[in-house]
């Protein structure tokens, strides 16, 4: 006999990239990511919902500091640089709590990176799951 079984969990929504600052560095990103994502450009950090990724297009040490302080810790914090950015910038990003550090390029490699983010992301949502009270 089959039970359909109810579960509280509901389904992660839809993946969503927020980006906030240098919008041109970003304008191709929608079409390398996978099907159902969507991009969405934001004034301010006030505007970034729970869940979504964040990419800080042009990012400093002062942006990604400002982001893990305002933000929620679970949320993605994605550092996009230029391609020719001091190797300082790379490791401040990161110290200040940057998720990932993306020097500029391809579009591709931006959104295979949000990808790995995502995996990440709904990992430790389902490592934290207490089943024992299932």
């Amino acid at each position: 006999m089959l039970v359909q079984i109810e579960h509280d969990i509901a389904p992660a929504a839809q993946p969503t990239v927020a980006v906030l600052g240098h919008r041109s560095r970003v304008a191709a990103l929608p079409q390398h990511l996978p099907h159902g994502w969507r991009m969405r450009l934001v004034d301010g950090l006030d505007a970034i919902e729970p869940g979504e990724l964040v990419v800080l297009s042009g990012a400093t040490v002062h942006d990604v500091r400002l982001a893990r302080a305002v933000l929620p810790r679970a949320t993605r914090v994605i550092a996009l640089i230029d391609d020719w950015a001091a190797a300082e910038l790379v490791s401040g990003v990161l110290t200040a709590g940057a998720d990932v550090c993306v020097r500029g390029g391809h579009p591709g490699i931006l959104a295979g990176h949000l990808v790995a983010c995502r995996r990440r992301q709904l990992t430790e949502r389902w490592a934290s799951l207490d089943l024992s009270q299932a």
